[in-house]
């Protein structure tokens, strides 16, 4: 099996079972009445069904030898540092929280094997085009949205989906600083994520050309 098979095997694969992750705890929650806004309230969730989407139509792409433009390699790059970002988050602040009904195989999908499949397939197979810096700031425009929406909606609806961003928790202050941290935090891996493409794309061209 070639290269570009494999990778287009790996992506269908990882999505196939991180979408199904999403609708056996979707189904579990609706059981329980949690309730869909709130479920799909979660920054896992949503990262893991932009990931997951991202993987199927990226597979389609390079299946049919579609030729990625600027755009394309922005959507992709921003599920990577998406599934990163929520890996990360989940090991430092999340790992000794209670989850409730969250069953440990998704747990185990969702917040560890996800993030490192997005970042094996952005190593193994890096865009063509350098992404520029400006592109990190567009990435940053979900997350940044995200806690406002948390935020206000938790301030009506009193459901806070993490308890950094829950004030009766952590203070107004508390949040604030969580907040700013996690920004800072984003920044700081968007930027690797962005260096990593760009040296492996760099380093494959040179190897081409030698």
């Amino acid at each position: 099996m070639t290269k570009k098979n494999l990778v287009i095997a790996f992506r269908l694969v990882f999505a196939a079972l991180s979408l199904a992750g999403v609708v056996v705890q979707l189904t579990i929650s609706l059981n329980s009445d949690f309730g869909a806004v709130n479920f799909f309230s979660y920054f896992t969730i949503l990262s893991n069904i932009i990931a997951s989407l991202v993987f199927i139509i990226s597979a389609v792409r390079l299946a049919r030898n579609y030729q990625t433009n600027d755009v394309d390699v922005a959507i992709r790059g921003g599920s990577v540092v998406y599934m990163v970002f929520v890996g990360v988050v989940f090991n430092t602040l999340l790992r000794d929280v209670e989850l409730g009904g969250l069953l440990p195989w998704i747990n185990t999908v969702h917040h560890m094997v996800m993030p490192l499949a997005v970042l094996v397939d952005w190593i193994v197979w890096p865009p063509r085009s350098r992404i520029r810096l400006r592109t990190v700031f567009v990435w940053m425009i979900f997350p940044v949205a995200y806690v406002l929406y948390s935020l206000i909606r938790g301030a009506v609806v009193g459901f806070y989906p993490y308890p950094f961003l829950d004030p009766t928790v952590q203070g107004y202050g508390g949040v604030a600083l969580y907040c700013a941290a996690l920004v800072v935090a984003f920044a700081v891996l968007a930027l690797l994520v962005r260096w990593i493409a760009n040296r492996v794309q760099h380093a494959g061209a040179v190897t081409a050309g030698g």
